[in-house]
């Protein structure tokens, strides 16, 4: 199962896919095309052209994870198309799922305590 914790690095395709592609397809486009090892754990969107279907590919330690969501109306928020690939957080991608405005959300510095002593 795909856990949403802290410290996850998400990493949204910004060109949209052919929903058609497999598990494969998809884990080799994350080689190639992303630049990125689709068994690291990490967790890789891919978008339609459409902008209201979404694909997670995910590793999660004992074999490969694929999930679809569509929404039945309206579109997800992304950013522009372009090439390359966008850097989301974890709650980043917890609102982009919900169908939520993720834009205007940045990750803030987890601040470290200070060390008394």
């Amino acid at each position: 199962m795909i856990a949403l914790r802290s410290d996850l690095k998400v990493l949204l395709a910004a060109q949209p896919v052919d929903f058609r592609k497999s598990v494969h397809t998809l884990s080799a486009l994350v080689s190639e095309a992303l630049r990125a090892n689709p068994y690291c754990g990490d967790i890789f969107v891919f978008r339609s052209k459409r902008m209201n279907r979404m694909k997670l590919l995910a590793w999660d330690g004992s074999g490969m994870v694929l999930v679809t969501k569509w929404l039945h109306q309206g579109r997800f928020t992304w950013p522009p198309i372009r090439d390359g690939v966008v850097h989301l957080s974890a709650t980043q991608l917890a609102m982009l799922l919900d169908g939520l405005e993720w834009t205007r959300v940045s990750p803030k510095p987890v601040k470290q305590p200070a060390i008394v002593g």
